[in-house]
């Protein structure tokens, strides 16, 4: 599904990653851990197409997507990457169903459609009876619930999560966790989750160690 071979990054002088070979399968959640500073989330973002490798390939479902144009590739990502981050990163301005709802309308589709879909998420998340609050008006957990439903309305091939509960209480914690796998059983959803969280790597179906930029386990 997802396979990165020889990926390598630099930053001035800093090489960040050092030759990555990762292949993730489909319905698999994986954490990536070490220590800062070590390239996960620098991984994570040429894996989710936000930035891009000095050397190597990545491919997502058999197509390289540094192959397309800057237009074609942001609708490829669109289309197959869900993201959420650590701090949410919800409009403030717009209410919980309107942020589930941007990415379908930014890929040019029916509005109409994307309210009924950002619902429907927001009623298996048990989110409906806040779909008219604002960000400002929700609990942590509540905000990382539609960041995840947010990741999910234009059903991609693979969400990446970053430091996804690292903002959370212990209880919103082991929800968020509880959710990944529920989702992965009822929608056949795949993960990526970088993490320092060792409670959630642990219950990941694997965990790849990273130092110095490359993978060592």
């Amino acid at each position: 599904m997802v396979e990165t071979k020889g990926i390598t990054k630099s930053f001035g002088s800093l090489q960040v990653l050092k030759g990555i070979d990762l292949s993730i399968r489909e319905k698999e959640i994986v954490a990536i851990v070490g220590p800062s500073g070590v390239g996960k989330t620098t991984l994570l973002q040429i894996i989710g197409t936000l930035d891009r490798p000095q050397t190597g390939q990545l491919t997502v479902n058999g197509i390289d997507p540094f192959s397309l144009n800057k237009k074609d590739r942001a609708a490829f990502r669109n289309r197959n990457i869900g993201f959420v981050f650590q701090f949410h990163h919800l409009l403030p301005e717009f209410t919980a169903l309107e942020n589930v709802m941007i990415p379908h309308l930014i890929g040019n589709r029916n509005q109409h459609e994307a309210k009924r879909k950002a619902k429907e998420l927001l009623d298996f998340l048990r989110l409906s009876d806040r779909a008219n609050h604002k960000p400002s008006e929700l609990s942590g957990g509540e905000k990382q619930r539609v960041a995840v439903a947010r990741a999910l309305i234009n059903n991609p091939t693979i969400i990446l999560a970053d430091e996804p509960s690292g903002s959370l209480d212990s209880k919103n914690k082991e929800d968020l966790h509880d959710l990944f796998f529920e989702l992965r059983k009822e929608m056949g959803q795949t993960f990526v989750i970088v993490t320092h969280d060792v409670q959630l790597a642990a219950l990941t179906d694997r965990i790849i160690n990273m130092k110095d930029g490359v993978i060592i386990a």
